[in-house]
């Protein structure tokens, strides 16, 4: 995988100064790219484009960027990989009627070969991967900035400075963008409502005023470094998810689960390609296991595979990993980490996300990829199956909730949410353990209390959309918890989307698929994996596995009250169920605990009052409200407390980063 970055300005600058200038921003980057990097400047028309490489194919020079097209029009600042490129290249050598000279064998250059051909939109349209472009056309003067379908890989854009020193900013992360000198972008308290709510502040928005993300499978075209882009959509996730709803696939459940299995062998198959070490992310569940099988079986050799282990019962898959690893006959490596050993990740966390983000799960991503680091370059991991075939518990926890209240009058379900709150999550919790020696192990719950405490929240809401927005909502209200904001309106709270004529379950896997997906679980991987040099690749973000799976009847993907039926029946072909059927677990850490015992001095320097209000961005007192009841045992507030020092260590970060 690469970085790349690059700035475009009106005002004139002197060759040496702006390829300098670029490097020192690409710098910023460098753990995206350790093995090369470049720079290309056309000082006349005040482009500069810089990039740091990852080699992963064609580890050759023929590989450097920025490249120029074979025409010497386009020239490109590229993140990514191509899948089909060798596709590609047959189809363009049949077009032209000849072999073409091609100067090595990256997939850099076969869509550059393919832009020049086609246009930069059907040579994307034309292209199974993951990638962040830049690319300037020398002939029409422009600037296209690309994105790749679900957002896999990271874009920013946007505008600094005044008058005739304004200038365009872009990059892979915001670090390279503050390495510009012109960078004075403040925060954006708007989005950092965003972010208090979700945990990640969602595209468009960004932590930074003037500072954008670009969407997934969108292009920019900016024909000055002035002008606002023209965006344009060269794959809809809301047209197709509306277009296989309404045509979905007719197809028994055997054939369904073949042609599944015949889409993910190919999209495996097609990711198993590089010229450097390739292993996978194996954490015994559903979606891994499917993809680590799927390579095995189309493997000569044993494929490396690597877990982490907690010795908390309660957060450790690695004895499930294992397990599946030996029927697989994978070279499987664990790591037990220890309570120190993963505590020690979070000073790192602001530099490594470089944005506010606290989805705590963040700590053993960046643990099993710097296990996975030290053996290969290239990780395949499992992630999209919950989004894709209904896997999360929380869309049948709504569906079923919606269907026994939504009859009730709204008053009478406020009336009982205050009874239920008005015991504390810890009550609910003693009383559950009292009757949890009465019933069976399988009824039981994990922190009753809490669970309890979340279904009140929801049970207010006026509609099921309201309730799986406060199922999702880590702050309940974060317009009144950040100061001077106003929440922008999202397809999660309120903005017009065509996706709402879909029926419940499948409109939250739809709310997930374009915000959750790409803004928390993507951003998670690539930013834990890239700050120690490793590219993934997520197999079942094909974005033919994408449109199949939304072709495919709800029955095929929940049967029975089963979750992702289809995947999990594909997955039963290589590996016994008793192998991989429980309950799932997620892959966290006990932050809880943590906050009340070795993060504690940490987190209570972070939430100092004074501190808080000196920087007169967030409300105090409900924010010590949290503290003090998580601390005190009374309730678990890790989730919205983790929001809060995420964003007050990145904050701290900021102050003392280097300009």
């Amino acid at each position: 995988m690469c970085g790349l970055t690059g700035f475009w300005q009106r005002a004139p600058i002197e060759p040496g100064q702006a390829r300098d200038l670029v490097l020192r921003m690409a710098a910023r980057i460098a753990h995206r790219g350790p093995d090369d990097h470049g720079a290309w400047v056309d000082v006349q028309a005040g482009i500069a484009l810089g990039h740091r490489r990852l080699s992963i194919v064609e580890l050759s020079a023929a590989g450097h960027q920025p490249m120029a097209s074979a025409s010497g029009r386009y020239v490109i600042a590229y993140n990514g990989e191509i899948y089909n490129h060798d596709e590609l290249r047959s189809r363009l050598e049949r077009e032209a009627g000849h072999a073409l000279p091609w100067r090595g064998h990256s997939d850099t250059e076969t869509l550059l070969a393919a832009i020049d051909a086609w246009g930069i939109a059907p040579a994307l349209q034309a292209s199974i991967g993951m990638f962040a472009l830049a690319l300037w056309d020398r002939q029409e003067r422009s600037l296209v900035l690309a994105r790749d379908r679900v957002g896999e890989k990271p874009l920013y854009y946007g505008w600094q400075g005044k008058g005739a020193q304004r200038v365009l900013l872009f990059g892979s992360e915001l670090k390279a963008l503050r390495a510009h000198p012109a960078f004075t972008a403040a925060i954006d308290r708007d989005a950092l409502t965003l972010f208090m709510r979700h945990g990640y502040v969602p595209a468009p928005w960004t932590i930074h005023e003037g500072i954008r993300k670009l969407p997934p499978g969108t292009l920019a075209t900016l024909r000055s470094p002035e002008a606002e882009p023209e965006l344009q959509r060269y794959w809809s996730a809301e047209d197709m998810m509306l277009q296989g709803h309404r045509q979905p696939l007719d197809l028994g459940p055997d054939e369904a689960v073949d042609r599944l299995e015949k889409l993910l062998r190919s999209a495996v198959g097609q990711q198993m390609v590089a010229d450097v070490p390739l292993g996978a992310f194996l954490s015994g569940g559903i979606d891994s296991s499917t993809v680590v099988a799927l390579m095995q079986a189309q493997s000569a050799r044993p494929v490396r595979t690597f877990s982490i282990g907690f010795h908390e019962a309660g957060f450790n898959e690695a004895e499930h990993a294992k397990a599946v690893a030996a029927h697989l006959g994978t070279d499987h490596t664990e790591l037990y980490v220890t309570p120190q050993q993963a505590i020690q990740v979070v000073p790192q966390l602001p530099s490594m996300y470089d944005e506010p983000f606290a989805d705590s799960s963040q700590i053993p991503t960046h643990l099993v990829a710097h296990l996975a680091r030290g053996h290969v370059t290239v990780a395949l991991s499992g992630d999209g199956g919950d989004e894709l075939f209904c896997g999360y518990s929380r869309y049948l926890l709504a569906q079923r909730l919606w269907g026994k209240i939504s009859a009730v009058p709204l008053p009478l379900r406020r009336a009982a949410a205050a009874l239920i709150t008005a015991g504390s999550e810890a009550s609910w919790d003693r009383i559950a353990d009292g009757l949890g020696r009465v019933m069976p192990l399988s009824d039981r719950f994990v922190r009753p209390g809490e669970k309890l405490h979340k279904g009140a929240r929801a049970m207010v809401g006026r509609n099921s959309d309201a309730l799986y927005l406060n199922l999702v909502s880590l702050w309940a209200d974060p317009g009144a918890l950040v100061l001077g904001a106003h929440e922008p309106r999202t397809v999660l709270t309120g903005a017009a989307t065509p996706l709402r004529a879909l029926p419940d379950v499948q409109r939250m896997m739809a709310f997930d698929l374009l915000t959750y997906l790409p803004d928390d679980i993507l951003v998670k991987v690539d930013r834990a994996a890239m700050a120690v040099s490793l590219e993934t690749r997520v197999p079942l973000l094909d974005h033919r596995v994408i449109e199949f799976a939304w072709q495919l009847p709800m029955a095929h993907k929940l049967r029975d009250g089963v979750t992702k039926w289809a995947l999990r029946q594909v997955l039963y072909r290589h590996v016994p169920r008793a192998l991989v059927d429980r309950q799932k677990m997620g892959f966290g850490v006990p932050i809880d605990s943590w906050l009340r015992g070795p993060l504690r001095e940490w987190a209570e320097s972070l939430l100092d009052p004074q501190r808080l209000r000196a920087d007169g961005l967030l409300a105090v007192e409900p924010i010590q409200r949290a503290w003090q009841s998580h601390v005190d045992g009374a309730a678990n507030r890790q989730y919205p407390l983790w929001n809060v020092l995420m964003f007050q260590a990145w904050l701290r970060q900021q102050e003392i980063a280097p300009t």
